[in-house]
């Protein structure tokens, strides 16, 4: 599991189907901007991209239209202090994007632990010089991508994305994203923090219809 994953908006071999192709660069996406502010060939992307979502569907076009919008709006400075002030500074952050903080009220509990048994089963471990927890946002949101867009099918499958959602992500993410909208200094990471929002609702609704 690297410790981030770059977006080339292009389609990996290994993904059998435009929509899980889709998927796999929405987890690959969210993935990128939380764990930094973003590149600039990634915000140069994000500026040109067109406004129809990358899923199907309504439900994700207002919020994905919003990112792109505020990827125009802003310049990449602008977005590069502000996520230094939702995500970083000297001890709490304004924002925590670890699923520890949201489901025990502390760093490196029982998620983070839960997390590593499952990253073990998998095959995957945290490389070497990566400080952040695998709790954290970002590298929750890779190993989605690597379960979509794997070539073991014997692991990455949909059986396998959905217990690690609902393990992994699905208790915690909402109240991520509206702790972020919630703060002032939130303009590109609040569209961000909208589009996860809406993207992870359309994941957990599809993992319920799932039979597996």
């Amino acid at each position: 599991m690297s410790s981030s994953v770059p977006l080339e908006f292009q389609s990996p071999e290994n993904v059998g189907s435009s929509e899980e192709l889709a998927r796999a660069e929405v987890y690959g996406l969210l993935a990128e901007l939380f764990f930094a502010s973003p590149s600039q060939d990634l915000f140069d992307q994000l500026r040109v991209a067109v406004t129809e979502a990358p899923m199907a569907g309504a439900f994700l076009e207002r919020s994905w239209g919003e990112l792109v919008g505020a990827s125009r709006r802003l310049s990449l400075s602008a977005v590069e202090a502000e996520y230094v002030a939702l995500f970083g500074g000297v001890g709490k952050p304004a924002v925590c994007v670890f699923a520890s903080w949201y489901l025990a009220g502390a760093l490196n509990q029982q998620p983070l632990v839960q997390v590593r048994r499952t990253l073990e089963m998998l095959g995957l471990e945290r490389p070497q010089g990566v400080l952040e927890t695998e709790d954290h946002i970002a590298s929750l949101c890779e190993v989605m991508r690597y379960l979509i867009a794997g070539d073991d099918l014997s692991v990455s499958n949909l059986a396998a994305q959905q217990r690690f959602f609902n393990s992994h992500l699905r208790a915690w993410v909402d109240g991520l994203c509206d702790a972020l909208s919630a703060q002032a200094q939130a303009n590109f990471y609040r569209a961000v923090a909208d589009f996860a929002r809406d993207f992870f609702a359309v994941e957990a609704q599809g993992f319920d219809l799932l039979e597996v």
